[in-house]
C-alpha cells in the first residue's frame, strides 16, 4: 500500500483537497471528475461532474451536508461505457452503496477511479442549511472543531443520526484514500493508493513515499468505538419501539405513502417499483369493506406493507447512509428502523453490504452448509 503525504498550507485543508483534484483531472487518463461542490455562491452542495480544472474551485468535499447518496450518479455514469476514465470523490457509505450497486449490475467499475475521504459526519439537510445561513463560512470551523476534538456543532445543533451510528468512517473500499484521522491536517493530508487502479493512479502524481503516522489507528480505532456505542443504543431502542405490531403501526403512524425513503435510497434500484402499479391501487369499495370488517381503517393503507417489503428487499444490500430518514418530510426515523433490521439480517449471513466488491450478496447463491440451525441440512441425527 503505497503512502504519501501533501502539503498543507496555512492550514487551508480546503485549498489542499481543490489542488490535489486538480492534480488528478490534469492527468491524461482521467477525463473528468465527480466532487461535491457549491452551486452559485450558495450552501447548496451537490455533485457535479467537471472536467477543466479551473472549475473545482468551490470544491467542498467536506462540508457537512449530505443531500444524496451520489451512488446513484456514479451508478448512472457507469452502466455503460463511457469511452473515458473519470474521477469520482466518495464518502465512504457512497463506496460501499455503489460496491452494492456493482455487484447488482447496476453500475461498472472499468472505467472508474474511487477516491474517498475520511468523513467527519454531516448535519440533517434541513439544519445544516440553518446553520450555514448563520455562520458562512462554515465547513473549515467544523471540520478544524471536529479533527481537534471539540463538538462541530453549534448550540442546539447535532450530526445525523445516520452519521453517529456509522462505524464505517474510514473508505477501505477506494482507490485513493484521503486521510484526515490521525493526522496533522494543519499541515499536511494523508494520501494512500489502496488498488491497482489506485497505485496507478497514484504513480502518475508527483508524490514522496511517507508512512502512516502512528497515531492514525488509534484515532480510527476510538471513532469506531464510539460510533458503535451509539449504533447499539439506537438498536436497542428501535427494537423495543418495533416488537409488536401495535408498537410497528404507531412508529410509522405518520408515513403519507409519499415514497420519498425509496427514491432517496442508494442500492433501492427496480426500474419499476410494485408499490407504484396498480396492485395498490385498491378499488374503491374495498377500502369500505375494510371499514366495515374493523370499523376503522388508517388512510392511505399498506404503509406498513411497504415497509416491510422495502425491509425484505433493502435489507442485505443497506449500507445505513440515512438518506431514507433525511428525506421523510415527517421526520420518522426510517434509518433507524432500517439499520437495525438490516444489520441483524447481514450478520445472520456474515455479510456486510459494500464491504468487498468479491463478496457475492446472500440469496443470490448457495451455500450448503449455510443457517444449518435453521434449516436442519447437515446436521447429525
Amino acid at each position: 500500500m503505497k503512502t504519501a503525504k501533501i502539503n498543507v498550507k496555512d492550514g487551508d485543508l480546503l485549498t489542499a483537497l481543490r489542488d490535489f483534484f486538480q492534480s488528478i483531472l490534469q492527468l491524461e487518463d482521467i477525463s473528468a471528475i465527480l466532487v461535491p461542490q457549491h452551486l452559485n455562491n450558495k450552501n447548496v452542495v451537490m455533485p457535479t461532474l467537471v472536467t477543466e480544472p479551473k472549475h473545482l474551485n468551490g470544491t467542498d468535499p467536506l462540508a457537512p451536508v449530505f443531500p444524496l447518496n451520489a451512488a446513484k450518479i456514479v451508478s448512472r455514469l457507469t452502466r455503460k461505457p463511457m469511452g473515458a476514465k473519470v474521477a469520482v470523490v466518495l464518502r465512504p457509505c457512497e463506496i460501499r452503496a455503489f460496491v452494492e450497486l456493482v455487484k447488482l449490475k447496476q453500475g461498472r467499475i472499468e472505467e472508474v477511479v474511487v477516491v474517498g475521504i475520511d468523513c467527519i459526519g454531516a448535519f440533517r439537510n434541513g439544519d445544516y442549511h440553518q446553520i450555514a445561513g448563520q455562520e458562512g463560512e462554515f465547513t473549515s470551523r467544523f471540520y478544524k472543531n471536529v479533527l481537534s476534538g471539540k463538538k462541530g456543532a453549534p448550540e442546539g445543533f447535532d450530526l445525523a443520526p445516520a452519521c453517529k451510528a456509522c462505524e464505517n468512517p474510514v473508505p477501505n473500499g477506494a482507490d485513493i484514500l484521503i486521510g484526515l484521522f490521525g493526522v496533522d491536517t494543519d499541515n499536511q493530508l494523508l494520501i494512500q493508493a489502496r488498488t491497482a487502479t489506485g497505485e496507478a493512479l497514484y504513480e502518475n502524481l508527483d508524490l514522496s513515499d511517507t508512512q502512516e503516522p502512528p497515531e492514525r489507528l488509534a484515532a480510527v480505532e476510538s471513532l469506531v468505538a464510539e460510533r458503535t456505542a451509539y449504533r447499539d443504543k439506537i438498536f436497542a431502542e428501535t427494537a423495543e419501539a418495533t416488537n409488536s405490531l401495535e408498537k410497528l403501526n404507531t412508529y410509522f403512524a405518520e408515513c403519507v405513502n409519499c415514497y420519498n425513503c425509496r427514491v432517496a435510497c442508494p442500492v433501492c434500484y427496480c426500474k419499476e417499483c410494485v408499490f407504484v402499479t396498480d396492485v395498490f391501487n385498491h378499488e374503491p369499495v374495498q377500502y369500505l369493506r375494510w371499514a366495515n370488517r374493523k370499523g376503522v381503517i388508517k388512510m392511505p393503507t399498506d404503509t406498513i406493507f411497504y415497509h416491510i417489503t422495502r425491509m425484505a428487499h433493502m435489507s442485505m444490500a443497506c449500507v445505513g447512509c440515512g438518506q431514507c430518514t433525511n428525506a421523510c418530510p415527517n421526520n420518522i426515523p426510517v434509518m433507524e428502523m432500517f439499520r437495525t433490521v438490516s444489520y441483524r439480517a447481514q450478520e445472520a449471513f456474515g455479510y456486510e453490504a459494500g464491504r468487498s466488491i468479491e463478496e457475492e450478496p446472500p440469496l443470490s447463491i448457495f451455500r450448503e452448509d449455510e443457517l444449518t440451525e435453521v434449516v436442519g441440512i447437515g446436521k447429525v441425527v
